[in-house]
């Protein structure tokens, strides 16, 4: 099954925001980690199920995988995967609970 692969602009914004705060200290750092995380997501239309499951949430449909320290928070839903949020790994999902 190929499955399409949507950026919420939630998940657009964290990519950015991770790019410019590495960039201060190394440009070339932030571009190889936004390699890796686009990289990641990429290998998602192949092989969705192989995240883990999302601790905060616990729900089979919602996994993350690892991007150097960030994760990689995204949604299955029929064919469509939708990259929910990219986060630091030390952060906790917000809820806004």
């Amino acid at each position: 099954m190929a499955y399409r692969i949507i950026w919420s602009s939630q998940a657009v914004d964290d990519v950015d925001n991770i790019a410019t705060y590495i960039a201060r200290d190394s440009p070339s750092y932030a571009a190889a980690v936004v390699k890796k995380i686009l990289d990641t997501v990429r290998s998602l239309k192949e092989y969705p199920k192989a995240g883990r499951t999302v601790i905060e949430l616990a729900e089979e449909n919602i996994k993350e995988q690892f991007a150097y320290s960030y994760r990689i928070i995204y949604q299955t839903q029929g064919d469509t995967i939708t990259i929910a949020a990219v986060i630091h790994g030390k952060r906790l999902l917000d809820l806004g609970v």
